[in-house]
């Protein structure tokens, strides 16, 4: 009977403590979407979150897609042990301006189509019952919210998760620009010692003073490490801090893709000795900088960036991405050796940061203060409403991703142009308020100005969007351009943050030649050239302390006519399905990934090649392999400094010639086929 008893107290303060605790709901299901024009009674379908109207016209090439005002409601229960609670509806992302309404009652309007954003919706609702929720969302071009312009879709939606978050009275804040409320500084970082400060931002709907105790622990996955523990009396109000120092001894460092180990902190919330609410968020322990001349350096080792940029943008989903959608496309980058990325132009998926804290990939992460590049139009509007929005978007950045490991760089700016309205003040502005922000990381920005233009000189780094070999001029430029640079700006800490071309995997020609930039044709082996040339231009310079390849995934991009389809902006080293890697994907993955050992045939979907003799690339990471024609042993090739075989006027027979290349190590039993046909 004891023994019932006690496991019965048991079970039931267990449930207390659950009940007690925040409660986090994913509402994505069963909504009803309508356009804002469709008023007709009954015209709304059923639709789940993430959603987009824009994944079919836009993706289509359909440059007037729809850009206007969406509708989705939703009938919401409010249980009746919520009465005493406050509810939060937290939206992970929807393009661009979002109103909530409920019950018909307008609860707040967010700005801004990358960051979340937070509404308390608790006075709104009625307890026991049925409640209507309406999110108008419009992604109609706004002169005061950034982006105004871009070479990439602009979706419109609610494209990420939705969140329903109960919590007790007092509370970890949610309202701190849709930060996890707390923020884990890492003051100084050494080999031998880590000083960190915990602040907590907490929140209290109680009109009376009340005493509370916050409590840090830190694990290193296995045990507790360290536990701190602080009393304060906490008053009626939002967004009142509490910091929290402790020091660890001989961190085990976040080393980027050698060694990504991350420290768990859970911060808790007792109020009258119970547990109201807890945080768990990732800890990751590391120092870095960059040198002018030697570039970028981890944990006081130099580490060459070997970087992508992505878009959250999908063959037939836009950006509503899934969880699994994000996990592929790491997985991808991981593969091919990856060890930076930049998030362009906007804050991705949250998931996708805690993804690069787990691979240990570095990440440039950006406002979308996005100028037109070479289209027209212009990127900034000097108006006081614009400046607002574009800082309010760079806290929402800072401080919903402050405490990913990952995140060394804040990005302030894309190819603005400084005609008309000069952004040079504004980008001053923006560069003091990211370093209030978050003293400890570097700002850097993307242009694509000329070099002595003053919108270089503003953030600590700064890159160049360079496309020498694809926009004009040969592949060779790029090392004369940046030496150029290096020698006359030696102050500047140089990187490259887009270099590519485009590639259609149906595009496939006898000779190399450059495609039409603007035109229909996009061959795949020009842009295996481009690469080959432009990363030989980039390795062997060291105090350029990153590039970025654009980009790592075909993306949608509306307004363009090019390659083989219009709407597509086919720079990726892999298929906007994710279907296929391109031939570059594996010259980068032979030269960056030494662990995965493969052979791989380039130019294999040149399938049909002109009678006689042709030539034959292979991208591999092994030391030695041989060439096999019709089964007959050719030659043992060995690679150049590029990881690169080729065998130069290989004879191949009318009809069909099966190609095979094997490794010359008989312990490491590899090959890769291809069928070629001669005409």
């Amino acid at each position: 009977m004891k023994r019932t008893c006690l496991i019965l107290l048991l079970v039931l303060n267990i449930a207390f403590m659950t009940k007690a605790s925040r409660e986090d709901i994913l509402i994505n299901e069963n909504w009803t979407f309508r356009f804002s024009y469709q008023v007709q009674p009954n015209s709304g379908q059923r639709v789940d979150l993430p959603h987009t109207w824009n994944a079919m016209d836009a993706l289509s090439g359909k440059q007037d897609y729809y850009r206007g005002m969406g509708n989705y409601e939703k009938q919401l229960f409010a249980r009746p042990e919520w009465k005493d609670k406050r509810i939060y509806l937290r939206f992970e992302g929807a393009n661009t301006v979002t109103d909530l309404f409920v019950n018909g009652a307008h609860v707040g309007e967010h700005r801004g189509g990358y960051g979340a954003f937070v509404f308390e919706i608790t006075r709104f609702l009625k307890y026991g019952e049925n409640n209507n929720l309406l999110v108008k969302v419009s992604n109609a071009l706004t002169l005061d919210v950034i982006p105004l312009v871009g070479d990439f879709n602009m979706y419109g939606g609610i494209y990420r998760d939705l969140h329903l978050i109960v919590t007790d009275p007092i509370s970890i804040s949610l309202t701190d620009y849709a930060s996890p409320g707390v923020y884990l500084t890492q003051k100084k970082i050494t080999k031998e010692l880590a000083e960190i400060q915990a602040k907590v931002v907490l929140s209290s709907a109680i009109e009376s003073s009340q005493p509370v105790e916050i409590r840090v622990k830190v694990s290193d996955n296995q045990k507790v490490i360290q536990e701190q523990s602080i009393r304060k009396d906490i008053s009626r109000g939002d967004n009142q801090s509490v910091e929290i120092p402790f020091t660890l001894k001989n961190p085990h460092l976040w080393n980027g893709r050698k060694d990504p180990f991350l420290y768990k902190v859970e911060v808790s919330l007792l109020s009258g000795g119970k547990e109201v609410d807890r945080i768990v968020q990732p800890l990751g322990l590391r120092f870095y900088h960059v040198d002018e001349n030697k570039g970028f350096f981890l944990n006081g080792e130099p580490l060459k960036l070997r970087g992508v940029c992505r878009h959250q943008d999908r063959a037939e989903r836009g950006n509503a991405l899934w969880k699994e959608h994000h996990e592929e496309d790491a997985a991808i980058m991981a593969e091919m050796g990856v060890n930076a990325v930049r998030l362009s132009h906007y804050p991705q998926a949250s998931y996708f940061y805690e993804l690069m804290d787990r691979y240990g990939i570095v990440v440039w992460s950006e406002i979308p203060l996005v100028g037109p590049g070479g289209y027209a139009d212009q990127g900034y509007v000097n108006q006081a409403s614009f400046r607002s929005n574009g800082k309010e978007q760079l806290k929402e950045l800072i401080r919903q991703h402050f405490n990913h490991p990952s995140i060394c760089f804040w990005g302030l700016f894309n190819e603005l142009k400084t005609v008309g309205d000069n952004p040079v003040e504004y980008i001053k502005e923006l560069n003091a308020l990211a370093h209030e922000e978050d003293p400890s990381r570097l700002t850097t920005s993307a242009s694509f100005l000329e070099d002595e233009n003053p919108i270089n000189r503003i953030s600590d780094l700064i890159a160049w969007n360079k496309y020498y070999g694809w926009y004009g001029g040969s592949p060779e430029l790029l090392g004369q351009w940046a030496d150029k640079v290096h020698a006359a700006y030696p102050e500047f800490r140089i990187a490259i943050s887009e270099y590519g071309a485009g590639a259609s995997i149906y595009h496939q020609q006898d000779s190399v030649k450059q495609g039409q930039a603007s035109g229909w044709w996009h061959p795949e082996n020009w842009q295996t050239y481009y690469h080959r040339e432009n990363w030989k231009v980039i390795s062997e310079r060291p105090y350029i302390w990153g590039s970025f390849i654009w980009v790592m995934f075909d993306f949608g991009a509306a307004h363009r006519t090019e390659g083989d389809r219009p709407g597509v902006n086919d720079k990726g080293l892999v298929t906007a399905d994710r279907k296929v890697k391109k031939d570059a994907y594996y010259f980068y993955k032979a030269n960056w990934n030494n662990e995965d050992k493969f052979i791989y045939i380039s130019g294999r979907r040149h399938r049909e090649r002109p009678q006689g003799k042709t030539d034959i690339m292979v991208f591999s990471n092994l030391l030695s392999l041989d060439l096999y024609v019709n089964g007959i042993f050719i030659e043992r090739q060995f690679p150049d400094a590029y990881a690169t075989f080729q065998w130069k006027n290989v004879d191949l027979s009318k009809g069909k010639n099966e190609i095979e290349i094997r490794s010359s190590i008989s312990k490491i039993k590899l090959q890769d086929k291809v069928v070629w046909w001669c005409r």
